[in-house]
């Protein structure tokens, strides 16, 4: 006969416990990410200025990468199934999904400079956590299972605005820098929401001209059909379309932000598509595809397919180098990262970037 036994003992910041564990308690990957906050550490190789960063979701780890030598510097644990990253606007800290299918309701926070995982955010009922965005000053994050986008302010340590939005699988999120429009993708209702905010509700206490995402504003939602399977998309740099990549039927659908509606729909032939990112001149469109070998670039004027640059056995997370010079692809089949010419459009190195590597950010300190 076995027994199920659940012991405890108290640590400083935590509780170290063996056994089998309560529902509700914290994984192994977790009580590491917290465990960090608190254990003496020494840097063996400093953050760059510039650093790349790569989540492998099977390892549960976050590396921090050498952009020049393309040299993992470091490891740190960020809790279970991480799945997207953001970085501060002082490149400081690293914010990251714990996602687990809407099981997890956590974000991971890392100390770039120290390259030690600090105290996570505990999201509470907000479970599902994926997409995520830094936008002024606070962090934006979906929520699948709650059907909902929120806000997360580091200033306060706490979620300060919540907003459902009705769909299923809301997926990925973009925040305009004004803070007054919102874009996610919600890929089971092969929609997308444009969130546009509205006019202060009057009250003494209310100022209309507060803007910084705070309770008591009212916010309208226009739901625009898409495709299906949407997921990954970019808005073009003058901010009037959205491309979105759809998995199912494999197109590519282009919203005219103003008109609030799909303009066009291209047959991209991308199915299994992941990830969708204009280049950084904002002339070319790569897609990711976790259904085939290549990662898929087309002309953004002629929306016409330009290459098809062979990767390995299928890809997911896409980041343009802020310079333009070079594009990042996570290979998650192949535990690789990609390293694209953005001007040859050739694959030209790999990084070792762990087990099932995924969201991808790029870190300049300041």
């Amino acid at each position: 006969m076995s027994t199920s036994w659940w012991a405890c003992v108290p640590l400083v910041g935590l509780i170290a416990c063996a056994g089998s564990p309560p529902t509700n308690a914290p994984s192994p990957a977790q009580a590491a990410t917290t465990a960090g906050a608190f254990s003496p550490h020494r840097v063996a190789k400093p953050t760059p200025p510039n650093a790349l960063l790569v989540l492998a979701k099977r390892d549960a780890t976050l590396a921090i990468v050498d952009p020049t030598t393309l040299e993992v510097l470091a490891r740190i644990p960020v809790g279970s199934d991480p799945h997207e990253v953001v970085t501060s606007a002082d490149g400081k800290t690293a914010y990251v999904t714990n996602y687990g299918g809407g099981t997890y309701h956590s974000l991971a926070v890392v100390d770039l400079t120290q390259q030690i995982a600090l105290p996570p955010v505990d999201l509470g009922a907000l479970r599902g956590p994926h997409g995520i965005a830094a936008v002024g000053g606070r962090i934006w994050f979906t929520a699948e299972a709650a059907k909902a986008i929120g806000s997360y302010d580091p200033a306060s340590k706490s979620v300060d605005w919540v907003l459902g939005t009705g769909q299923n699988h809301t997926h990925m999120i973009f925040v305009f820098e004004d803070m007054n429009r919102i874009l996610t993708t919600n890929v089971s209702s092969a929609t997308v929401s444009l969130l546009e905010r509205g006019a202060a509700r009057r009250s003494s206490a209310a100022d209309p001209k507060k803007n910084d995402g705070s309770p008591g504003i009212d916010w309208d939602e226009t739901v625009i059909p898409v495709g299906q399977g949407a997921e990954g998309f970019d808005v073009t740099r003058d901010g009037t379309e959205a491309w979105v990549a759809n998995a199912g039927d494999g197109t590519i659908s282009v919203i005219d932000i103003g008109a609030r509606s799909v303009k066009a729909t291209v047959q991209a032939n991308v199915r299994g598509a992941n990830r969708l990112k204009f280049s950084v001149d904002g002339k070319r469109v790569f897609v990711s595809t976790l259904r085939g070998p290549d990662v898929v670039v087309f002309d953004a004027a002629t929306r016409a397919e330009v290459k098809r640059i062979p990767v390995g056995h299928g890809a997911a997370g896409l980041l343009m180098e802020p310079s333009g010079a070079r594009v990042f692809v996570a290979c998650s089949p192949d535990d690789s990262v990609a390293v694209i010419d953005a001007k040859t459009m050739e694959v030209v190195g790999r990084i070792d970037a762990g087990k099932n590597p995924d969201g991808l950010a790029w870190a300049a300190r300041r």
